[in-house]
């Protein structure tokens, strides 16, 4: 009875986690977004000189596949790619690889990252890319995250999985586009390193953009499941 009692919880947080994946899309560009970044007790999600695998454990790590699986898109930026060269695939999970989304306005990629050399589909999003492919990734012109959210939506993918860096969630936070946020805390203190956002000061702790969460065990890690609701930071002049 105890196993069957244990198991019927996990399942009610599982839904509870995911459910909101499904929920009719809030934003005009018929998107429903979910930001993520895996976090040390510090609020850092790299070292100094980049190094970032693996604040997270297992558990985020399976997390992070079974949202890819659940998800039309991933999407990440630039930075990302350049840091990590990821797959961006549900290897680890049942479930369909999600097209990927390259997030490069600048266009500084070259075309030799595993994201665009085969596997899933993969487009690159950028402000005027060279041309219609890069590597076997396809190209998108976007004038920004707005546009490129209508871009998607149009092609069908509206189930947008924003899976990093910070500089890329942090965009999305401060144009008003997420509609969830999911931050794994990890028992790891680095003392220095790179900030999970990117955001503007404020002066006061009144300033601050205040949200309500809930939390879920990955032991050892925990995971904070965020409404933002496409909410933005406060802008304080």
């Amino acid at each position: 009875m105890a196993v069957d009692q244990e198991w019927r919880a996990d399942h009610a947080a599982a839904e509870a986690l995911f459910a909101p994946l499904f929920v009719p899309p809030r934003g005009p560009d018929g998107c429903v977004v979910v930001g993520r970044l895996a976090q040390t007790l510090d609020g850092r999600i790299a070292t100094r000189s980049g190094s970032s695998q693996w604040i997270g454990g297992p558990g985020d790590l399976l997390h992070t596949h079974k949202l890819r699986a659940l998800c039309d898109v991933v999407l990440v930026g630039a930075g990302t790619i350049a840091a990590d060269d990821p797959q961006l695939t549900t290897r680890l999970v049942e479930g369909p690889n999600p097209v990927r989304v390259v997030f490069d306005p600048d266009g500084r990629l070259g075309s030799a990252y595993r994201v665009f050399q085969g596997g899933p589909p993969s487009l690159l999003a950028a402000r005027a890319p060279a041309s219609p492919r890069h590597g076997q990734a396809e190209t998108l012109a976007v004038a920004d995250l707005p546009a490129l959210l209508h871009t998607l939506a149009a092609r069908g993918l509206r189930r947008i999985f924003v899976e990093g860096g910070g500089v890329t969630v942090s965009r999305f936070l401060l144009a008003g586009l997420l509609d969830r946020l999911h931050v794994t805390v990890a028992p790891i203190i680095l003392g220095s390193g790179r900030p999970a956002f990117a955001l503007p000061d404020v002066p006061r702790i009144a300033d601050a953009m205040r949200l309500q969460w809930t939390v879920h065990d990955l032991a050892p890690d925990i995971l904070l499941d965020i409404a933002v609701d496409r909410a933005r930071p406060p802008v304080v002049t």
